[in-house]
C-alpha cells in the first residue's frame, strides 16, 4: 500500500493519549494515527446501492433463551 504524507492539526491532549496508547501496544504512533484515519473514512463513506439487510419474521418482542437455543436447534437440524 502506497501512503502519502499529510499534516493536520490535533488536541495536545488527543495526541498524549495516543502516545500512551502506542507506548503501551508497541507500535508507532503513526499507526494508531493511521487506523483512526481509516476508521473515518469508513464512517464516512458512501456506498453506491443500498445494502440489503436481512429481515425477520415476528412481533419485535424480546425472545427468551429458551427460544433462541429452539430456534437454532431448529435451524441445524433442517441441514
Amino acid at each position: 500500500m502506497s501512503m502519502r504524507r499529510t499534516n493536520v492539526y490535533a488536541d495536545p491532549e488527543d495526541l498524549a493519549l495516543i502516545k500512551e496508547a502506542a507506548n503501551r501496544r508497541g507500535i508507532p504512533e503513526a499507526e494508531i494515527i493511521r487506523e483512526g484515519i481509516h476508521l473515518a473514512a469508513m464512517a464516512n463513506r458512501v456506498w453506491d446501492e443500498p445494502l440489503e439487510w436481512p429481515t425477520f419474521d415476528g412481533s419485535g418482542e424480546p425472545v427468551t433463551s429458551a427460544e433462541v437455543t429452539s430456534a437454532v436447534a431448529d435451524g441445524a437440524a433442517d441441514r
